[in-house]
């Protein structure tokens, strides 16, 4: 197993970027390896990696499609869907409540509150 080469934070040399940099540029990684790694120094806990691709191996992202796009809509939709009132909540369902906000936290009934 050969090791990547490292560089350092905005030192990488032409012709590498990230998949970020790829996708601004209309590219994406195409099934290729990774190239090389970035890495960025910190205090008292580990770098941060990025990891780095051949722009010359990049292949075109690919065009998004009517079924794709309608396949993302729904996707999109069944996450706004509370399981709990089946009602869609407006924004999309935060995964640590699991679901909608009046359902996580119920408001007592008005009766309770005038005894």
């Amino acid at each position: 197993m050969a090791a990547l080469p490292v560089y350092r934070w905005r030192l990488a040399p032409d012709g590498y970027a990230t998949r970020r940099q790829l996708r601004a540029r209309g590219l994406r990684p195409g099934g290729q390896e990774v190239a090389a790694q970035l890495e960025r120094p910190r205090r008292r806990r580990p770098p941060l990696v990025a990891y780095l691709y051949r722009v010359d191996l990049a292949k075109p992202v690919r065009p998004m499609t009517p079924a794709r796009r309608a396949a993302l809509a729904r996707a999109n939709a069944a996450r706004r869907i509370c399981p709990a009132c089946r009602r869609d909540a407006g924004y999309v369902i935060p995964a640590a409540l699991g679901t909608c906000v009046p359902c996580a936290f119920p408001e007592p009934s008005h009766a309770s509150r005038s005894a």
